[in-house]
């Protein structure tokens, strides 16, 4: 094949490599009743004038399994760091002893296990949509190469076969991503 098929194909798997990972990267934020750094470290505090991410302003650790302690490098941030946990509205209890701050995640309710889980699907969802869109993309870069006879009819089923190839199985590993996380989230 000629050297843009290459590239069309290449930049089609990225797009998919892409997407697979803001799935995983979402669905890490979804929150299953244990404590999750990732949870609060993008929450965006204000430094000095400057907002920023918590992970910049200090240490965020898992205590237990439902606790999350985050140590400020500068103790004059305890207060604000504490009222941006608060302003997220994760459903925590935020307290402070002066030193360190301390993040509870209470258990989950049944309810809320469902919603979660709702939205883990729509994030699924979401992200399959842009998969093949991706898909859809790089066969009509294909069929204008078939229509300015840059490939043949037999070259462009074989290539449409080799990115649905491709489609299926970064989709089958965005299902088993979304419920391993439902699995997770249900989990009591």
């Amino acid at each position: 094949m000629n050297e843009n098929v290459d590239m069309a194909l290449m930049e089609f798997e990225e797009n998919l490599e892409k997407q697979f990972n803001h799935l995983i990267d979402e669905l890490m934020m979804i929150r299953v009743g244990r404590a999750n750094p990732k949870l609060i470290e993008n929450i965006k505090v204000d430094y000095y004038g400057t907002m920023t991410p918590i992970f910049q302003t200090g240490n965020v650790m898992v205590q237990d399994a439902r606790m999350l302690v985050v140590s400020p490098w500068d103790a004059s941030m305890l207060k604000a760091i504490k009222t941006g946990i608060e302003a997220a509205n994760l459903g925590v209890s935020v307290s402070d002893d002066g030193k360190i701050i301390r993040v509870g995640f209470p258990m989950l309710t049944e309810e809320r296990r469902r919603e979660y889980s709702k939205d883990a699907k729509k994030l699924l969802e979401e992200t399959k949509i842009a998969m093949r869109n991706s898909r859809r993309d790089c066969l009509d870069i294909f069929k204008d190469m078939k229509k300015n006879s840059e490939i043949s009819e037999d070259d462009y089923m074989t290539l449409e076969k080799d990115v649905q190839k491709t489609l299926d199985s970064y989709t089958d590993k965005s299902d088993v991503a979304c419920e391993k996380k439902i699995a997770e989230i249900m989990e009591v």
